[in-house]
């Protein structure tokens, strides 16, 4: 059990220990600000209040969220021919992947472009990971490889092909998410079957599989084809947890019309903590990320619309949850666990998770 602690009455506690002492109860939206496009990916900069995104007219826009009204703006040039799906920050330099299969290295100040490695993937990248002391970049794509790069030189120092290109069902499958551990230890990654691999970051052995197959659909007479997978991984700051976002069963195959789904382990073990299905919110959940202390979850996606859940992490059970003004594709949780920054569908919203 997770046990809350109260400070002494004579301590008057900081925001980031009162958020150790308490737990979200509200989705209460700050600010919203447009986007000339959908954002699929997010990165916070080196001050707190700055953010980037990739979107998809193939720009990299950066905000500032302290100002009153918040008007984003493109960075350098134009880049990439493609959306832009993975974005990461290395000290002063972002690096961007995206549909072109490019990855590029960029100034984050300035805007210059740095490095371009064509065709770093076969296939779309789909999404980029950064170690914690920020020297290692991860990126997987629809080749159906997890490669490793020095955040610095560029250079690849692993590939890794451990997951079938095909679905059981004899389709193209998908690698679509990656996350590394806040210890840095562990990698990992998911795939449009629901199959989670957690691999040792520096040797790449595959220390975990976990299977989530309620997050993968197949239609055998429609369409006769899938649908789903998993779309989003969090470790827990502890990095024994491991959350795997994704959508429960799908009936109509056309719509993101099944549940938003949440499952959580102890994936040294393989103990599954819980199984959470929204009943409330349907669509897919594109990203995971743990509160500071690992008492609560944050999830956020969508279908057509979009939502924004807490969770609590002692039984599983919701906490908060409301609509968000879009699609959410990304967040990012600020340090002390109080709000977030989300960016989807032409829309970015800043949004407090407590009262005060």
């Amino acid at each position: 059990m997770i046990q809350e602690q109260t400070p002494a009455a004579a301590d008057t506690p900081t925001p980031a220990e009162a958020t150790a002492t308490s737990l979200p109860s509200v989705i209460k939206v700050q600010k919203t600000f447009s986007l000339p496009g959908i954002a699929f990916c997010l990165t916070s900069g080196t001050e707190s209040s700055r953010i980037y995104a990739g979107l998809s007219d193939f720009s990299i826009l950066k905000a500032d969220l302290s100002a009153e009204k918040i008007e984003p703006a493109v960075i350098g040039p134009v880049a990439h021919s493609s959306y832009v799906t993975g974005l990461v920050r290395c000290g002063t330099t972002l690096v961007s992947g995206g549909y072109d299969c490019s990855l590029i290295w960029w100034n984050a100040d300035s805007g210059e472009v740095i490095r371009k490695t064509e065709d770093a993937h076969a296939r779309w990248i789909r999404m980029l990971a950064v170690s914690p002391d920020q020297t290692r970049v991860a990126s997987v794509a629809d080749d159906m490889k997890t490669k490793l790069w020095d955040a610095v030189s560029g250079e690849c120092l692993a590939t890794w092909g451990d997951y079938e290109a095909k679905t059981p069902h004899g389709f193209p499958s998908m690698l679509y998410a990656v996350t590394f551990s806040p210890d840095g230890k562990w990698l990992a990654t998911a795939d449009r079957t629901g199959r989670v691999l957690v691999r040792d970051a520096a040797t790449g052995q595959i220390a975990a599989t976990i299977e989530t197959p309620v997050m993968y659909t197949w239609d055998p007479t429609a369409r006769r084809h899938s649908i789903g997978g998993v779309r989003s991984l969090a470790f827990s700051n502890d990095s024994t947890q491991l959350a795997v976002g994704g959508m429960g069963k799908v009936g109509n195959i056309d719509h993101l019309e099944g549940v938003s789904r949440i499952e959580v382990f102890r994936w040294q073990t393989g103990e599954r903590r819980f199984e959470i299905e929204d009943t409330k919110h349907k669509g897919l959940v594109e990203s995971l990320e743990f509160g500071p202390t690992d008492a609560y979850l944050v999830s956020a996606g969508g279908d057509n619309t979009g939502f924004i859940s807490v969770w609590n992490m002692a039984d599983g059970k919701m906490l908060a949850q409301d609509k968000a003004p879009m699609h959410v594709h990304d967040f990012t949780l600020n340090s002390d666990g109080r709000s977030l920054t989300a960016i989807g569908h032409h829309q970015g919203a800043v949004v407090n998770l407590f009262d005060a």
